[in-house]
């Protein structure tokens, strides 16, 4: 692992606090996501089931993990299964988690080999009434790709059909919305990463360079820090392009007098952060560029201030859109009247501000949320507002991250340049 390990204690906790929520008599099993392939031999880099590793820390392949709080022997409360090592695997593929080593990450103190699992699992499942087993049940999750976790569902529920099954989703959904103290240490590392990255990029960019050298210096300076790489595909959008919500082609050369929209975070630790600056190609803003960025400012500095902790989700999102209709009626973009006149279904607003303003943020960049709870303390989420005026072929979309405290909002992203002088200025020393 390029980053350094976070403690055992978080995972020791977040076991403790799913554990409160089971009913008795309850096992949960999950498994590590597959090393999925490309073509002929080739394969993707890996990446860790977030469930999985939200619970032990353990980032590895091949990787279990069976909770069971009332199990007959102290044992088989929990265990964790890790790939065993040889030899070849050492020449070919380096080094592999020790059984100790596992135990030091995770906290759990019966650590198998993988080869193990089914044995152990008939040994104890005999005396649990339900298994609780994952499935991901993310609000935009459209995969069709079947995981190694649906194989182990299917594969339990043939073994043992008479068990009762459960869903374990939900009960990780609460407990993951609200973060630990550590978990916020990894966020904030990976925004002071991605601050890193930013401000070499504010050195970097000017007329002419693509959009893919500016990608470049992104991951240069994300790797250096010893994050694992990007949070997500990052999103290097020049004039037009970032009118396009999820454009990340980042193919085309930067023009002079264009605005650049940077949607990118860094990934430290399996937690990630997620970052929106834009930014003029030649280091000035013109008039009109600094009007709509100016707008965007000011939208999001509102959303900033109304997310608190007992604010629903879909009712802050309707403020933020109420408060962005009458920015845009400042941009004579349209007026009052014709909002009088809109259908209430297709409203004015939509056309240059399509988007939600804000998502969880963790493990998963669009972390696991449940909409219809209160935003609480503990919470983190972006906010990241943003106009597009397509016939202007001009973009403008800023986004920070935030910790939901009972005094309000922080912003994780306080030391990112934000303000356009300071933009200009940074561009121009």
């Amino acid at each position: 692992m390029r980053y350094e390990k976070l403690s055992s204690t978080l995972f020791i906790k977040n076991r403790a606090k799913l554990i409160e929520l089971l009913p008795p008599k309850s096992m949960v099993i999950i498994s590590s996501n597959d090393i999925m392939p490309t073509n002929a031999d080739g394969t993707m880099g890996f990446k860790q089931n977030s469930d999985l590793y939200y619970l032990s820390g353990l980032d590895q392949e091949e990787t279990l993990l069976i909770l069971y709080p009332d199990a007959p022997e102290d044992q088989y409360k929990e265990i964790a299964f890790v790939k065993e090592t040889s030899e070849l695997i050492e020449i070919w593929e380096g080094h592999k988690f020790t059984k100790q080593e596992a135990i030091e990450i995770s906290g759990i103190k019966n650590i198998q080999w993988t080869s193990n699992f089914e044995q152990v699992l008939k040994t104890i499942i005999y005396s649990a009434e339900q298994i609780y087993l994952i499935d991901n049940e993310h609000i935009r999750n459209s995969s069709l790709v079947e995981t190694q976790n649906d194989r182990l569902n299917l594969e339990i529920k043939e073994k043992y059909p008479l068990h009762k099954i459960e869903r374990l989703a939900p009960l990780l959904n609460i407990i993951r919305m609200q973060k630990e103290t550590i978990e916020i240490e990894a966020l904030q590392k990976a925004i002071d990463i991605t601050e890193k990255a930013f401000r070499r990029i504010l050195k970097f960019t000017k007329p002419g360079v693509f959009e893919y050298e500016v990608e470049a210096e992104f991951i240069h300076e994300f790797i250096k820090n010893r994050s694992n790489g990007f949070a997500y595909t990052p999103i290097i959008a020049s004039g037009s392009n970032a009118c396009v919500l999820h454009y990340i082609e980042n193919t085309l050369a930067c023009k002079d007098g264009d605005m650049l929209l940077l949607d990118v975070g860094a990934c430290y630790a399996n937690y990630n952060a997620d970052m929106t600056r834009t930014i003029p190609v030649n280091g000035r803003f013109t008039k009109r560029q600094k009007q709509v960025y100016e707008a965007v400012h000011d939208v999001l500095n509102f959303a900033t201030q109304i997310m608190t902790s007992g604010t629903y989700w879909v009712d802050y999102q309707k403020e933020v859109e109420k408060y962005m209709e009458s920015k845009l009626i400042d941009l004579g973009l349209f007026t009052r009247n014709d909002v009088e006149k809109q259908d209430k279904h297709q409203p004015l607003f939509k056309k240059y501000f399509m988007h939600g303003v804000a998502h969880h943020l963790g493990i998963d960049v669009h972390d696991v949320w449940d909409k219809y709870k209160p935003f609480a303390s503990g919470m983190v989420l972006t906010c990241e507002p943003g106009i597009y005026i397509r016939e202007e072929g001009l973009g403008i979309r800023l986004e920070n991250n935030l910790l939901i405290t009972d005094k309000g909002a922080v912003n994780l992203m306080n030391n990112i340049p934000i303000h356009w002088e300071e933009i200009e200025t940074l561009m121009n020393s």
